[in-house]
């Protein structure tokens, strides 16, 4: 079997911001902006033809979240623990200096991490975590 990753997601409460940080913070590229009743869903990816791309959603789309859960979805988005993704360069202290120039939230500095592998990581405006490992 030959699968690979194509859409990843991750939530964002405001389009612009999260364009912008995606765009000009990581270099990618806007393959598709969708709106449809007062929401955007933003489809980025690597501007290196990559097929792999992350669709940006409203967290609270889905016609099926009470409010409850809504509340718990924003909550836990303030905090930055309900989403994540982690990508990967050659050099990850050039990525992080470039990507802290634009002004993004820094979490972790560059770091060589105890089981092997180099890292940082940043906050995107939706308060995702966005981790960077260096490949090797």
């Amino acid at each position: 079997m030959d699968l690979t990753i194509h859409h990843a997601f991750l939530p964002h409460d405001d389009p612009e911001a999260s364009l912008a940080f995606y765009r000009d913070a990581l270099g990618f590229e806007l393959r598709n902006d969708v709106g449809y009743e007062g929401m955007r869903w933003l489809t980025v990816g690597p501007a290196d033809g990559s097929a792999t791309s992350i669709v940006l959603h409203p967290p609270t789309a889905d016609p099926g979240i009470t409010e409850d859960e809504k509340r718990t979805i924003a909550e836990m988005m303030a905090k930055g623990t309900y989403a994540s993704v982690v990508l990967g360069t050659e050099d990850v202290d050039a990525a992080f200096d470039r990507i802290q120039a634009t002004g993004a939230e820094v979490m972790q500095e560059p770091t060589d991490q105890p089981y092997g592998i180099r890292d940082c990581a940043f906050r995107d405006p939706a308060g995702n975590t966005v981790r960077i490992q260096e490949l090797r």
